[in-house]
C-alpha cells in the first residue's frame, strides 16, 4: 500500500480529494479486497488531512479543446474516413488565397470580367497608383443604424484588407438625401471604430457629384444613356414596356440632362436611364433621378442625385477598389457595374459576392425599426431587444464577441440564418475572460444564521475570476443575516431538486460553511419571507449536494432583464404570422 501510495504521492498532494482514487484500487490484486482498500484510503487521509471546503466543490470538467474565440472550424474528411478539424481564424478565412479572390492587377482573371482593348493599360495605371495594394470599401446608406449584419460586412471588408496587408475605405453612400441624418453618419463610423477598426480614408459618395455627373454627359454622348419620362409606376417590375424616348438623339437628351440639372422638370418628369438589361431582366436602370431635397453637404448645389446602380461602381473606380465585396442580392448587378466602368473606359474594380447574416426572432430591416419605434414597441434604434449594433452595445455586448460570432459564422457564399444563442454564447466566452465575477441576487429571501461563528461580521474572500484564482480576489462580508435567491429554497425538495429545503443542507459559495434549515417564517398569506438556519464549517459537514451564491450587506441595484422581442423565429414570414411582425411582439420581452 504505502509502495503505491508513495508512487502516486506528488498527484495526491496536487490534486488532494479531486485524484482518481480508483487508481489505487489495483491493490485488490494483492490479496483479499476489503483490507488493502481500507489501508489505503486510511493512508491518503493521514497524508492529506481533514477535507477542506475546496476538496467538496465539484472537480471543474476538463475543458475540450475548442476554437479560440476568434476562429471557425473546418471539417474535412480524410482518405481514411476519419473527420479531422481545421482551426482558422477569421484572418487565416481572409488571407491570401483563401478564397480564390484575384490578386490586385489581375482582374481580367476573375470569371465574367468583362476585356476590353483599353483593360490592360487601365490596369497598369491601377497597380503605379496603389502599388498592388489590396484596397476594400465598406459603403453603407446613412439612413439608419448598423445591425448584425453589417457587423459581417465590416468584418469582411476590413478584415480582409487587414489580412492582406491593405487598407478599407469607410464610404457614406449618401445619394438619397431625404433619409439621411447627421446623428446615423456619426453612429455608422463609430460602430466601425467600436468593432476595432480604422478607416483608411472617410470618404463621401458626394465628394464625387461633380465627376459623375461629367461622366453621365459622356455616357449620353457615346449614346449609352438617354432621357426618359416613363413614370416610376410604369418601369416597375421585371417585364416594363420598352421607353420610348430610349432611341432620342444624343444632343436631345443633353439639353433635357441640363434641363434637369437646372431644374426645370418636376420629380418624376425625367429621368437618366442607361442603355443596357441587368442579370436579372431589369431593362435600363435609371442613373439620374430629380429631387428637390438639399443635400447635407452640398446643399442646393443639386437637384438631380444618382442612384446606387450608377454611383457605386464609378466611386469604387476614383479609389481604385481591387475588391468591392458585397451581399448576394447585388449578384444581379454585377454585369451592370461591368458595362459601366467598361462603357465610360475607367478602370473597372471586381465585384465579389458573399451571404448576408441574418438572426432568427428579429428584424433588421430600416423600415421596419422605424415603425417599431413610431408604435412605441421599442423606444429607440438602441433598444436592448433590437440587434442593431448600438442596442448590443448599450445591453453589454463586448465587440469581441460579435467580430467572434462573424468569425463563426465564417465567409460563406450560402445566405446565413442564426439562432439568438450563439451570439450569447459568444459573448459569455470574452465576458468569462474579461469581466470580474461577483455576486448578485435578484429575488432575495432573508436568511438568518443562528449559530453565527464570530460575534462580529467576518470577510470572505471571492475569487475576482472562479477560473483561474491567480487573477486575484475581492473582499465580501459575511454576517448573521444574509439573502439567498427565493429559487433556491423549496420546503419540499422534488427529485433531483439540490439546493436548499428542509431535511437538506446546502454549501455557502466561497464562505466555508454549510447552512441547514432549523425554522421558516411565513407572512400572513402564508408566503416564505425568511429562514432560520444552522451552518456548520465546510471540513467537519456531510458533502452536500449544491453551492449557491448569496450576499450579505448587499448593495442595492437595478437590473435590466430582457427576453426576445418577438415570440416567432421568422416574425416578418406571413405563413408563421399572418397578422404581420408588429402582431407578433412578446407582451413580457
Amino acid at each position: 500500500v504505502e509502495a503505491v501510495i508513495s508512487e502516486h504521492r506528488a498527484e495526491l498532494l496536487a490534486e488532494r480529494y479531486h485524484f482518481n482514487m480508483g487508481q489505487l484500487m489495483g491493490l485488490r490484486a494483492l490479496g483479499a479486497f476489503s483490507t488493502p482498500v481500507c489501508v489505503s484510503l486510511f493512508q491518503v487521509l493521514h497524508l492529506l488531512g481533514p477535507k477542506t471546503e475546496a476538496d467538496l466543490e465539484k472537480k471543474p470538467k476538463a475543458a475540450k479543446a475548442r476554437p479560440a474565440p476568434a476562429e471557425k472550424q473546418k471539417v474535412t474528411v480524410m482518405e481514411n474516413g476519419e473527420v479531422g478539424m481545421e482551426t482558422r481564424s477569421l484572418l487565416e478565412q481572409l488571407r491570401g488565397e483563401a478564397l480564390k479572390f484575384h490578386r490586385p492587377g489581375e482582374n481580367y482573371k476573375t470569371e465574367g470580367y468583362v476585356v476590353t482593348p483599353n483593360t490592360m493599360a487601365l490596369l497598369k495605371q491601377h497597380l503605379a497608383i496603389t502599388g498592388g495594394q489590396v484596397r476594400t470599401r465598406f459603403p453603407p446608406e446613412p439612413n439608419g443604424i448598423l445591425h448584425i449584419g453589417h457587423a459581417k460586412a465590416i468584418n469582411f471588408n476590413f478584415g480582409y484588407a487587414k489580412a492582406n496587408s491593405g487598407v478599407c475605405f469607410l464610404r457614406y453612400d449618401d445619394t438619397n438625401p431625404e433619409k439621411e441624418e447627421e446623428k446615423y453618419f456619426t453612429a455608422i463610423r463609430e460602430m466601425v471604430e467600436w468593432l476595432g477598426y480604422q478607416p483608411y480614408a472617410v470618404t463621401h459618395a458626394s465628394d464625387y457629384f461633380d465627376q459623375l455627373y461629367a461622366w453621365a454627359l459622356e455616357l449620353i454622348r457615346r449614346g449609352q444613356a438617354y432621357v426618359c419620362h416613363q413614370k416610376v409606376e410604369e418601369i416597375k417590375g421585371h417585364n416594363p414596356p420598352p421607353s420610348p424616348w430610349r432611341d432620342r438623339p444624343v444632343e436631345e437628351s443633353l439639353l433635357l440632362f441640363e434641363d434637369m440639372r437646372k431644374g426645370k422638370f418636376g420629380e418624376g418628369e425625367a429621368t437618366l436611364r442607361m442603355k443596357l438589361v441587368m442579370e436579372d431582366g431589369k431593362m435600363d436602370p435609371v442613373a439620374y433621378r430629380v429631387k428637390f431635397t438639399p443635400h447635407h453637404r452640398t446643399g442646393d448645389k443639386w437637384c438631380i442625385y444618382p442612384t446606387y446602380d450608377y454611383t457605386h461602381c464609378l466611386c469604387d473606380s476614383i479609389e481604385h477598389i481591387t475588391h468591392s465585396l458585397c451581399t448576394k442580392e447585388f449578384q444581379a448587378r454585377r454585369s451592370s457595374y461591368f458595362w459601366l466602368c467598361n462603357a465610360l473606359d475607367v478602370y473597372c474594380p471586381v465585384q465579389w459576392e458573399y451571404g448576408r447574416l441574418n438572426l432568427l426572432y428579429t428584424v433588421v430591416s430600416k423600415r421596419k425599426i422605424i415603425r417599431l419605434v413610431e408604435t412605441g414597441a421599442v423606444r429607440d434604434w438602441d433598444d436592448p431587444r433590437l440587434f442593431t449594433l448600438t442596442a448590443l452595445r448599450r445591453r453589454g455586448f463586448p465587440p469581441e464577441a460579435i467580430n467572434n460570432f462573424c468569425a463563426r459564422v465564417g465567409v460563406t457564399v450560402a445566405q446565413a440564418t442564426m439562432e439568438p444563442h450563439l451570439l450569447e454564447a459568444c459573448a459569455r466566452e470574452v465576458l468569462n475572460e474579461q469581466a470580474p465575477r461577483a455576486m448578485a441576487i435578484l429575488e432575495p429571501l432573508k436568511v438568518t444564521i443562528t449559530n453565527f461563528p464570530a460575534p462580529k461580521a467576518l470577510e470572505v474572500l471571492v475569487p475576482n475570476f472562479p477560473a483561474d484564482e491567480s487573477r486575484g480576489f475581492h473582499k465580501v462580508p459575511f454576517q448573521p443575516t444574509i439573502y439567498i435567491e427565493e429559487t433556491d429554497f423549496r420546503e419540499e425538495a422534488d427529485k433531483g431538486y439540490k439546493r436548499l429545503a428542509p431535511g437538506q443542507p446546502v454549501g455557502l459559495r466561497h464562505a466555508g460553511y454549510v447552512v441547514a434549515v432549523q425554522n421558516i417564517i411565513k407572512d400572513a398569506s402564508g408566503r416564505v419571507i425568511e429562514l432560520e438556519v444552522t451552518c456548520t464549517k465546510s471540513d467537519v459537514a456531510e458533502k452536500p449536494k449544491a453551492f449557491i451564491h448569496w450576499v450579505s450587506e448587499p448593495l442595492a441595484c437595478e437590473v435590466r432583464l430582457y427576453e426576445r422581442l418577438f415570440l416567432h423565429k421568422n416574425p416578418e414570414d406571413p405563413s408563421e404570422v399572418p397578422g404581420g411582425f408588429l402582431s407578433d411582439l412578446n407582451p413580457v420581452s
